[in-house]
């Protein structure tokens, strides 16, 4: 008997690949105006930064939202440019060590655990995200952190609480990509680190 289609996966991926192509053309007019000569002002700057921003972001969300079968691949240079486009110019690094060819599956859940870093990170910090032979080990240092216990929690749950907020959703999808891959996720949270392993 197969599988039921995962809806939400397949939703976040329609919207992303509708999504990416108007802001690419929006880049690739703000890239030209600059080629003619524009005068390189304030706003365009703005508009091209927001732009770039809003790429990045999509691409991140097309993984950690979007439908990943069981055999699909990305590339370790793709994982790391949309990491890199993220965090450029913001408060978060992100350092991404890992095989060179990874399960899409498997990015998808460290993508997830990565926004349950970035939402307790809110003033900053380094995440480490690295593929062992026994596998997967995050590690998030901070200054200080930001850390809602009840959203942590959920992250041992089966099933998401009716109260969770749009801006929590990624907390609710762990779960569940933990046990459609068969992974067990340990949390150690400290006042100024994090470590998750799975």
């Amino acid at each position: 008997m197969q599988d039921k289609p995962d809806l939400a996966a397949l939703i976040g991926s329609r919207i992303c690949h509708d999504l990416i192509s108007p802001i690419g053309a929006i880049g690739n007019g703000v890239e030209l105006l600059m080629m003619d000569g524009a005068a390189q002002t304030p706003e365009l700057a703005l508009i091209a930064e927001s732009v770039a921003n809003a790429n990045a972001r999509i691409r991140f969300f097309r993984v950690a939202y979007g439908s990943a079968l069981g055999d699909q691949r990305i590339a370790r240079g793709e994982v790391a440019g949309i990491i890199s486009d993220m965090t450029r110019g913001g408060r978060l690094r992100v350092e991404w060590a890992s095989p060179a060819d990874l399960s899409r599956r498997e990015v998808k859940l460290a993508f997830l655990l990565l926004q349950c870093l970035e939402t307790a990170m809110a003033y900053g910090g380094t995440v480490r995200i690295e593929k062992t032979e026994t596998g997967w080990v995050m590690q998030a240092e901070a200054p200080r952190l930001k850390i809602d216990p009840a959203l942590w929690e959920i992250l041992t749950e089966r099933h998401a609480p009716a109260e969770i907020g749009a801006g929590q959703v990624h907390f609710a999808l762990v779960p569940e990509a933990l046990h459609a891959q068969g992974k067990r996720l340990v949390a150690e949270l400290r006042e100024t680190s994090i470590k998750l392993s799975f």
